[in-house]
């Protein structure tokens, strides 16, 4: 259709080669009609100049169609209407003439409605992709400088952080520099406006495990990532990385202390309506009577909070070492 639709708009834009188009169709339907007259049983005379008349309408026009659509009324009625090879008109002849007018009268004007409406159709879908494009062009931008802007908020804290005598405040800014950090490298990641593709995601996790591993300096520690087919908008996919963010450097942090072996797996799988990520390391597991709801870590305040805003659920276990499990609906619509 959208060849048809470029050919019809190429010879609309230059009229006067639709007339010769017109009178080519109304020959071929000409030659064609005189082949299978043999073949046919009477009451039939416009059976081949109807698709002349439709294509050249459509290809060519209006002016043309009406040309092509004249040609093969008085030909069929010269030709193949009785008395044939006159213009008598009787009452068959009428009636035949009559029936050929107002379906052929319908076929232009339904061609002309519906070229008018796919044209507009056409113009519409090219101003969506150019604003879909302008769109994307600008998220970029805007993700970019948000990156740049939460990085060099960071690097201030970070800064202000060697001037603080007392350890725990300093510790707290580092960390405060270091979270910003990471979601200027989220953010930096996000570069669809839709959000995250089943690939994507794959991608999006792996590269996040492995910049968390390098900044923490456990090159030894390896990060397996199985996602499935999933797509996820932009609104879930920042809170989602933070979670896997927090997750991986509490992993880091507390499950490998001491050691500079294990392995972290994290997988992400749709489960019909839901998404089930999971977050698991081999390391040294859970104290004695861990009590997530009751857990000071801001680490897991923060997961927690995180996961109330994408409406989930979240649960930490011990499983070989432990398994963080979040379950939360999917919205692949980002708007």
């Amino acid at each position: 259709m959208q060849a048809l639709l470029t050919l019809a708009s190429a010879f609309r834009r230059r009229p006067l080669w639709g007339y010769p188009v017109g009178l080519v169709a109304f020959a071929l339907a000409l030659g064609i009609r005189f082949e299978v007259d043999a073949i046919l049983p009477s009451g039939f005379p416009y059976l081949t100049f109807f698709p002349a008349v439709i294509l050249t309408c459509f290809l060519a026009g209006f002016g043309p169609g009406l040309l092509t659509a004249v040609a093969s009324g008085l030909a069929a009625w010269y030709f193949f209407i009785a008395p044939v090879r006159t213009f008598d008109l009787t009452v068959q002849s009428s009636l035949a003439l009559g029936f050929y007018v107002v379906i052929v009268s319908i076929d232009i004007l339904l061609i002309e409605v519906m070229y008018r409406a796919l044209t507009r159709l056409a113009i519409e879908r090219a101003r969506s992709a150019e604003l879909a494009a302008q769109h994307g062009v600008l998220f970029r931008e805007l993700q970019h400088r948000v990156s740049n802007n939460l990085q060099l908020t960071g690097a201030l804290l970070e800064l202000q952080a060697e001037r603080v005598r007392d350890r725990d405040a300093r510790e707290a800014l580092s960390v405060a520099s270091r979270r910003l950090a990471l979601l200027g490298q989220i953010h930096r990641r996000l570069r669809d406006p839709g959000g995250l593709t089943a690939g994507g995601m794959r991608d999006f996790l792996r590269d996040l495990c492995r910049d968390l591993i390098d900044t923490a300096g456990a090159a030894q520690i390896r990060c397996d990532v199985d996602a499935g087919a999933v797509e996820i908008n932009a609104d879930q996919a920042i809170p989602l990385g933070l979670i896997v963010a927090e997750l991986v450097s509490n992993a880091l942090e507390h499950a490998y202390a001491g050691t500079d072996q294990g392995c972290i797996r994290i997988g992400c799988h749709p489960d019909g309506p839901m998404l089930e990520l999971t977050v698991a390391d081999n390391g040294r597991g859970l104290p004695p009577g861990f009590d997530l709801s009751r857990s000071e870590s801001l680490g897991l305040q923060i997961v927690r909070a995180l996961t109330d805003q994408l409406q989930g659920t979240f649960t930490l276990s011990p499983h070989e070492g432990t398994i963080a499990r979040l379950r939360m609906p999917l919205k692949t619509d980002s708007r």
